[in-house]
Parts: C-alpha cells; structure tokens; sequence
C-alpha cells in the first residue's frame, strides 16, 4: 500500500499540469527553479495564458526546470546563501526604522524576496506610512540612515552592492495598485513581498487591497478579511494646531524632495 502512493506521488511529480508548466517558464524567465511545494504556491491563475509547446521537463535535487537548465539547481543554492547575508542586514535596517512612529511597514520586494539575490544587487524595500506622513517619514528615514552611515543606493549607483533601495512608498490610505498597471509581473511583485515590519496589521491591509493579485497567482498571498474599515481604537486624534502643523510640515518635505528628485524620475 506504501509502495503504491509513493508510486502515484513520483508519477503526480513527473507530470505536471498546464497551470504548473507555465510557472516553470515565467519563473525560469528569473533563473528561478521550483521545488514541489514553489510549484503549489506559485500555480499560475486564470489571468495568465502562456502559450507554450509541449516541453520537457526535468527534475533533480528536489527542484523542477526547463530541460538542459539544470544549473540553475546550483544557482538558486548558491543564492540563497547570498539572499541570507543580505536578509540580515535588511532586518538590521527595518528595527531601526521600527522606531520612526509614522513607518507602518517595511518589506522586501524584488529577488531579495525570493531569495534569488546575486552578490552583487542591492536591497529592494516597500515601506508604508501613516496616513498623511509620506514625505515626512521619508525625509525622517533618509535623515536616519544618512546618520548611522546604512549605504543606501542613490541615482545613478553602479555599485549596488548591499545598499538599501527605498524604491517604493505608499501611504496607508492609498494601498491600492494602480488599475492599469495590473500584469503578471506585478502581481508577482506583490504577491512575493515579506514583511519585516508590521505595525497595526498594516501588511494584511496592504493584501487585502490586492487581493487582485489572486487572478494571476491565485496561491501565493493568504487574504486576511479582518474588517479593516473598522478605526483603529487605540488612535490618536491630534487637536487642530497639532493637524495644521503636521500638514505644513508634509508640504515643506515634498518640495524639497521633489525639486531633488524631478530631475531624475524615470518611469519605474
């Protein structure tokens, strides 16, 4: 009886679906091969239709890939060793920021997050901020680092190497992505963000509000209804002065970023 469910798992293995195939061939795009477990997580969903041949597919080490791509076992090893060293120094990074009250989320994004970073790229992070603060916990969090001497990747950087990449913000009250820049890669780039900081449940928010990503990756990303529309009891309300100021202050920290910035705005 053992025998045979072993049997009907290796051949279960050895045949993969359609949904699982064109995983293969998105990943394999990233040097990315999938263990079993990848290939459930990452099961590509109704939004994606690659068409693609009958292909051969192997499997060695616990790892599935394209044929004639077996080193990518050894890659993606390799990398995950790097991906370690970088992960600590990204963690480094998000306790000290923890402690700026407006930061609301930090988390890895690009292949830092998959665990498919090479030596030499930098430290992709998203951060979320409280309503309102954006550009004030921006200035706040570039200030901080600037101090401790944290590397952090500037325009035009050709050396990446371990530098921070604050290459996305978002404000708590906006979570939502961009209906026409909806595609495979960015709910992949969605679904595969891990959170190092979350304060206030703000990571499951951000999920929630981009549950959309389920179309594409119906596997990836747990959706927590949590009845987000519900306020936070244990807010603060700022009296009236205390707004003013605050909004002003906002103000004052988007030009003076913007004018350093508008230069340099590319399209990502």
């Amino acid at each position: 009886m053992l025998y045979t469910l072993i049997a009907q798992e290796v051949e279960r293995r050895e045949k993969l679906s359609s949904e699982e195939i064109s995983s293969l061939i998105y990943h394999d795009i990233f040097d990315y091969p999938l263990t079993f477990s990848e290939l459930i997580k990452w099961k590509a969903g109704v939004k994606i239709s690659l068409n693609h041949k009958p292909l051969a597919i192997s499997h060695k080490s616990g790892y599935y890939f394209l044929s004639e791509r077996e080193g990518l076992v050894y890659k993606k090893l390799l990398r995950q060793r790097i991906s370690e060293r970088k992960l600590q120094i990204a963690k480094k990074a998000a306790k000290i920021l923890s402690l700026i009250p407006t930061v609301k989320m930090i988390g890895l994004t690009g292949a830092l997050a998959m665990q498919n970073a090479d030596e030499g790229s930098d430290i992709d992070l998203v951060i979320i901020t409280q309503k309102g603060t954006l550009w004030t916990s921006r200035l706040i969090t570039l200030i901080v680092l600037i101090i401790l001497r944290i590397p952090i990747r500037k325009f035009g950087d050709k050396n990446q190497k371990d530098k921070l990449c604050l290459n996305m913000w978002m404000d708590e009250s906006n979570l939502t992505w961009g209906r026409y820049d909806r595609n495979l890669y960015t709910a992949h780039e969605i679904a595969q963000i891990v959170p190092l900081l979350n304060k206030d449940k703000t990571y499951e928010k951000f999920v929630w509000e981009n549950r959309w990503v389920r179309e594409w990756w119906p596997n990836a990303v747990r959706i927590y209804d949590l009845g987000f529309r519900i306020k936070d009891k244990n807010k603060i309300h700022k009296s009236y002065i205390l707004n003013l100021i605050s909004i002003c202050f906002e103000k004052m920290a988007f030009w003076f970023q913007y004018q350093y910035m508008k230069s340099k705005m590319t399209r990502e």
